[in-house]
């Protein structure tokens, strides 16, 4: 039985979504940890979903559910595949859209293709991932890179959670194969791309009282150490023109993170410092060390690198004027993840066809689309969200935007089946 239109399949959405949200490792919040006992749950609800959709299911070494459509056509791309998904771990007290959506987004499409009578000319797989976030352990998207071929497998041994419990060891409590990653790949010549609806984590669909929004890349990110070293001395005897202050060092050179990311704004170029500390720590006392995190990022690559060497040299210029030192360590670096432009023409064309004009941005946050690229061409589709909130119970999408999605990836497959010239219905 197919949706009379797209507010049924929101509705549809919102149901399995609620059904998702009451499955908690916590009491009275949403907290659903990676290979975690709710995760367990989860995923065997996703499965009966994807059964009750048509599709044949499996689930990986690494704890992902695969739903798999084969092709409804004969034609050239009938050995190979599309993969839709997105993830069900969440953070700590989540919200019940974030990855969930593209998961219930990707059962969903897929179950309305084959009652509309849809034949794509080549398989579709729906993938419910579980290591996005990377909360329980150091390893995030460990699901996703298993299947795009990349995941590191020293993590098995060497990543533990906060009661020392090895990857392994909860791969097999959970049910998985430790020993099997290898098997979660999918060979690079069967895939034909990898498509992830999600709320957009941001205001700017909002803003723009737009509902969907075709994504154009994933940031890059460089994440920092800054440590600021100067002198203590007694808060009432050091004058001062003779003080060595780590921390007005510090916040000077703070300041100068912002005012570098603001330049940026062409670039969708955004700098955070989420973390400070101070030492010695006493009210009267000059501090002598400070450090921060520097959280940077941008559309493409090459401003972020060019804000990275504006932020060292402010941060020499501040350092001399005030006679402080100062290190700066990288300690994280991902490339800029481009979506495809077929894909995104494909996004484009669907929603030009619900009459909704392709809006396109660039998702600052990070996806399980970062590992895919390793594996084939990726696209995404945002949903807008209220306020821009993520990350937090407050998180909220519309049952109608969800429903506009879902029927924009629907014809966004269809559209990538007609850019082959071979799609039929």
């Amino acid at each position: 039985m197919t949706a009379d239109s797209p507010a049924e399949l929101g509705r549809r959405a919102q149901a399995m979504l609620d059904a998702l949200a009451a499955i908690s490792d916590e009491e009275g919040r949403i907290t659903r940890l990676y290979l975690s006992p709710a995760h367990r749950r989860a995923a065997d609800l996703v499965a009966r979903w994807m059964r009750e959709a048509g599709m044949a299911v499996s689930e990986d070494a690494l704890g992902t559910v695969r739903g798999s459509t084969p092709p409804g056509a004969p034609g050239p791309s009938s050995n190979r595949r599309y993969l839709v998904g997105s993830h069900i771990d969440t953070v700590v007290d989540a919200g019940r859209y974030d990855g969930m959506l593209g998961v219930v987004a990707g059962i969903l499409a897929l179950q309305e293709i084959a009652a509309r009578g849809i034949r794509l000319p080549f398989g579709v797989d729906v993938l419910a991932f579980g290591d996005e976030e990377g909360v329980r352990f150091p390893t995030t998207l460990a699901s996703s890179s298993a299947v795009a071929g990349v995941f590191d497998t020293a993590d098995l041994d060497g990543a533990r959670d906060a009661a020392g419990v090895s990857l392994r060891e909860a791969l097999v409590a959970f049910g998985g194969d430790p020993d099997g990653v290898a098997s979660a790949a999918y060979p690079r010549d069967e895939v034909l791309g990898y498509l992830e609806v999600h709320i957009e984590q941001g205001p700017v669909l909002e803003i723009e009282d737009r509902p969907l929004g075709v994504v154009t890349s994933i940031a890059g990110q460089s994440r920092f150490l800054v440590t600021v070293t100067g002198d203590a001395g007694h808060a009432g005897t050091v004058p001062m023109g003779h003080r060595r202050d780590a921390l007005a060092a510090g916040a000077e050179m703070i300041l100068a993170v912002e005012e570098i990311a603001r330049a940026g704004r062409e670039h969708q170029m955004v700098a955070t410092v989420g973390r400070l500390s101070l030492e010695p720590g006493a009210v009267n006392v000059i501090p002598s060390r400070v450090s921060f995190t520097v959280d940077l990022r941008a559309a493409t690559d090459p401003p972020r690198a060019a804000a990275e060497a504006a932020v060292r040299h402010r941060f020499r210029a501040i350092a001399e004027a005030r006679s402080v030192a100062f290190l700066m360590d990288r300690y994280h670096d991902t490339p800029t993840t481009p979506c495809a432009g077929r894909i995104q023409d494909a996004f484009a064309r669907a929603m030009g066809d619900l009459g909704l004009p392709a809006r396109r941005l660039t998702s600052g946050a990070g996806h399980d689309g970062h590992a895919m690229h390793a594996l084939c061409d990726i696209g995404m589709l945002f949903v807008r969200c209220r306020a821009g909130i993520s990350h937090n119970p407050n998180e909220y999408a519309d049952a109608g935007d969800m429903g506009l999605a879902v029927e924009a990836l629907i014809r966004a497959l269809t559209a990538l089946a007609d850019g082959e010239g071979e799609g039929s219905t």
